[in-house]
């Protein structure tokens, strides 16, 4: 299981022209799933995630939890994408949808997380904060 976490000082997933999720200030989390992952990973991955310290202290240092922020998780299969060969990415290393989906809303409902709709097409805006973007995989 693989994430982009990205601090924002807002977010939002539309569908279609309407928007299905907005947040404030928190994490905007790109969730890949790969063959093997399972329930483990997931627990593994949200529990790192709402430790992760990526947001300023009263000092300015990155030293703060997720606390009372939101989150917004959205799937992305891409996240598993193979540019070895080519210049077209392939998606082998991406779970199939059947087993993904359920594991993605585990991660969102252990995270508490508002989310996007699995295998939309979706548009996503990320306001970015600091820029912080992490990757993390469990």
């Amino acid at each position: 299981m693989r994430a982009v976490v990205q601090r924002v000082s807002s977010g939002s997933v539309s569908v279609n022209g309407q928007e299905v999720s907005r947040i404030g200030p928190g994490m905007v989390v790109l969730l890949g799933v790969t063959h093997g992952d399972g329930r483990e990973e997931a627990e593994r991955l949200a529990s790192k995630l709402l430790k992760l310290r990526i947001f300023e202290d009263d000092t300015g240092r990155m030293n703060e939890a997720l606390g009372d922020r939101e989150i917004l998780c959205i799937s992305q299969f891409t996240l598993y994408s193979d540019t070895k060969s080519g210049n077209r990415p392939g998606f082998k290393d991406a779970a199939p949808g059947e087993v993904a989906e359920p594991l993605y809303e585990t991660v969102c409902d252990l995270l508490g997380a508002r989310r996007g709709v699995f295998g939309a097409d979706m548009k996503v805006d990320i306001g970015g904060d600091g820029p912080v973007t992490i990757l993390i995989e469990v």
